[in-house]
């Protein structure tokens, strides 16, 4: 098992992106290449960075991949409120994605957080 498939954010993520597919499949034929597309690998790109950065060689490189994949889950939040306005979204089914984008920029925030605090001395 891979670094990254240990992460609770990671699993979290997955699903988030699910739930997006799933929601986006209703969406207008013509939307294709436009907002559904656009959502869709915002949402995949949350869980590709997090994977991405467990695999760089130090804490603050990962930190940094974390970061990208904070403003990828920022970018489906703003997206949805699009989808919304254009009626492609339900306002319940935005309520939900919007729920867990909360609680997935929390643990974002969270990780990048211990990835950043200073390591205490051996036998602290």
């Amino acid at each position: 098992m891979f670094r990254f498939e240990k992460l609770e954010v990671w699993q979290r993520a997955i699903t988030f992106a699910d739930r997006v597919y799933e929601l986006t499949q209703t969406f207008p034929g013509d939307e294709r290449f436009g907002l559904t597309s656009q959502m869709r690998r915002a949402s995949v790109s949350v869980s590709s960075n997090i994977a991405e950065g467990s695999g760089r060689s130090s804490d603050k490189d990962f930190a940094h991949f974390v970061e990208i994949a904070y403003g990828s889950l920022m970018e489906v939040v703003s997206q949805t409120q699009i989808a919304v306005r254009r009626s492609f979204l339900p306002t319940e089914a935005h309520d939900e994605l919007y729920r867990h984008a909360e609680e997935l920029a929390r643990m974002l925030s969270g990780l990048r957080n211990s990835l950043l605090r200073p390591s205490s001395p051996s036998g602290s």
